[in-house]
């Protein structure tokens, strides 16, 4: 299969990952939407079973999956048609408007959808075709899907941080595409170790909790796929990045400095910049 893609003319294989990324992005858009909701049925449930109590009309109601049912329209509840689900372009025809309603639909959705297809035609030029570039294709969906649901609900799900680090580990075991095992097994044992001897430090020091296990288990999955070196500079631009976007947050939009900030989508955008171009920054760190 790779050999047969790497054999098409470059700018056939982008389009066709374009339109794949956007149509990813189409289903991206619902599992930030859906899982968060299904994980908090399931959670509610628990502890209703664990209080004995009785499950109420609105508790049994099961919670949307991710395949089924079809996309509604939140506001008249009319199901989504096909031609009203392509990504970007019905948005565009429709003018950001549910056709029977008229309810305007987020600039969320197309965003995105577009930014899952440009991310995706970056990833396979940088890398090309082959295993290494849908490998990296894989983790760069897992990371949109992340930030979404992160930013959302300050949560990052172990159903998407758990499997990422296995198959970081898998991926590593097998072919040794982005680190050798060896790098990948300490790369997630001291990505998860740093963050949480920050956050025990932190709340020793403040008596607050400064981040969430989730981030732990996802610098634990970036070191896996990427190896223990890089670590260190994940770190360095996710806080940059985290530090910036809080001061402009608390200057612009007046938000208050004890409101937290979700740490997942700088953590993704840093492990998704040292995925691209991890060698060269280590390299840069290491030999200025």
């Amino acid at each position: 299969m790779f050999e047969s893609l790497q054999a098409l003319p470059l700018a056939v294989v982008l389009v066709f990952v374009f339109v794949i990324g956007l149509l990813v992005g189409s289903f991206l858009n619902v599992v930030i939407l859906r899982m968060p909701l299904k994980l908090m049925q399931d959670w509610r449930q628990q502890c209703r079973e664990l209080l004995e109590l009785k499950d109420s009309v609105t508790e049994v109601e099961a919670a949307p999956g991710l395949i089924k049912p079809r996309s509604r329209c939140p506001q008249c509840g009319t199901t989504i048609a096909w031609y009203d689900n392509i990504p970007v372009l019905s948005w565009l025809i429709l003018r950001a408007r549910c056709r029977v309603c008229g309810a305007r639909i987020g600039l969320r959705y197309p965003l995105v959808e577009l930014t899952t297809g440009l991310l995706s035609v970056w990833v396979i030029a940088h890398f090309g075709p082959g295993p290494e570039g849908l490998s990296a294709l894989l983790l760069t969906w897992a990371l949109i899907a992340a930030t979404g649901i992160d930013f959302d609900h300050q949560l990052l799900p172990d159903q998407i941080t758990l499997p990422l680090l296995w198959a970081g580990l898998i991926i590593n075991l097998n072919w040794g595409l982005f680190a050798s095992l060896e790098d990948a097994v300490i790369g997630a044992v001291a990505g998860y170790l740093l963050l949480w001897g920050v956050f025990h430090l932190f709340r020793l020091l403040t008596g607050k909790e400064g981040m969430g296990y989730g981030d732990f288990k996802l610098l634990a999955a970036l070191g896996a796929w990427l190896g223990w070196q890089l670590l260190l500079v994940i770190i360095l631009l996710a806080s940059a990045v985290g530090a910036v976007v809080g001061i402009v947050l608390m200057i612009v939009a007046r938000r208050g400095k004890d409101i937290p900030i979700a740490f997942g989508p700088y953590l993704a955008a840093a492990g998704f910049i040292a995925l691209m171009y991890g060698d060269a920054l280590l390299a840069f760190w290491l030999y200025p």
